[in-house]
């Protein structure tokens, strides 16, 4: 089972983020139908994946972030746009929760 997760793990990490964060929309409005089927159980789990690649990616930047901070001016190495210069995009957080 392990390494069935792995696996997963390496695809996963292998695409995009821009092209599956384009995909968001699709699959958010497909579950907000829900139906008691396969499909809408794999359109669930194609959202979750998407989500956390953007988790993912979110919090290594974050991470990133806070290593470059912690490190003296003089060791830091301008390899592109500081961190802090970066636009950032709003997330979607979504509310898992019965609709009344």
């Amino acid at each position: 089972m392990e390494k069935v997760l792995k696996k997963l793990a390496d695809q996963l990490n292998s695409l995009d983020e821009a092209s599956l964060i384009s995909l968001w929309d699709k699959y958010y409005e497909k579950v907000q139908k829900f139906t008691p089927s396969r499909e809408w159980e794999e359109d669930i789990l194609i959202l979750s994946l998407i989500q956390s690649i953007r988790w993912k990616n979110q919090l290594f930047n974050h991470c990133l972030a806070l290593q470059v901070q912690e490190k003296p001016r003089e060791e830091k190495k301008s390899i592109g746009p500081e961190v802090g210069n970066k636009v950032k995009k709003s997330a979607k957080v979504l509310n898992f929760r019965p609709r009344e």
